[in-house]
């Protein structure tokens, strides 16, 4: 049985094959139990702050495939693809079953890379969309200056969680506790509110 991995040649894609394989399985039940964020060679941590709340970058957005699964797609489909080669085109040199052993090892690093992707898509990255707020009603939280001449605060339900967003008013002043409603996010990450 081991032959088929180690006798002569074989050893060159029978051992990728197989550590390849294992990792993966690793891989899946780390995965499994919750553990993913732990293996991958590369971290998004940009983010930029709107009316009080982070909105993280989109890890989906760039295609990435040096990641560990990226790594270890490669290593098991170089391995099982040299595998097959090797023993399937017996009149194939060497260079010619490396050949397929990197195509396989590219592809599946691919699907690896595409999968993972997929994955990640399913997420739901948990921010909330601050234009959102236009059209609803909340109450000031700090004293906003009427006549645009300074920021307060008001706090609102926005996709049923409660923030605090930074608010100016462009007519009367606002008291604390004052119920307001949203006329418009502003490129400052502001909200316009006027009294409801």
């Amino acid at each position: 049985m081991l032959d088929v991995f180690f006798k002569d040649n074989a050893v060159w894609f029978g051992t990728p094959a197989l550590l390849g394989s294992v990792l993966f399985l690793v891989r899946l039940i780390i995965m499994a139990l919750g553990g993913h964020h732990g293996l991958d060679f590369h971290t998004d941590v940009a983010g930029d702050v709107h009316g009080g709340d982070i909105h993280h970058a989109d890890s989906t957005g760039d295609f990435k495939l040096f990641t560990f699964q990226g790594i270890v797609g490669f290593i098991m489909g170089f391995g099982w693809a040299g595998l097959a080669a090797f023993h399937f085109a017996p009149n194939w040199s060497m260079p010619g079953d490396v050949a397929v052993a990197a195509g396989g090892g590219l592809l599946a690093m691919w699907l690896m890379a595409a999968m993972m992707r997929a994955l990640m898509q399913l997420q739901a990255s948990g921010t909330i969309d601050t234009s959102a707020a236009v059209g609803l009603q909340g109450t000031v939280y700090v004293g906003v200056p009427g006549d645009g001449k300074g920021g307060g605060q008001v706090q609102l339900v926005v996709e049923g969680r409660q923030r605090i967003y930074n608010a100016v008013s462009q007519g009367e002043d606002l008291p604390t506790g004052a119920r307001v409603t949203v006329l418009a996010f502003n490129n400052d990450n502001t909200l316009t509110v006027a009294r409801a």
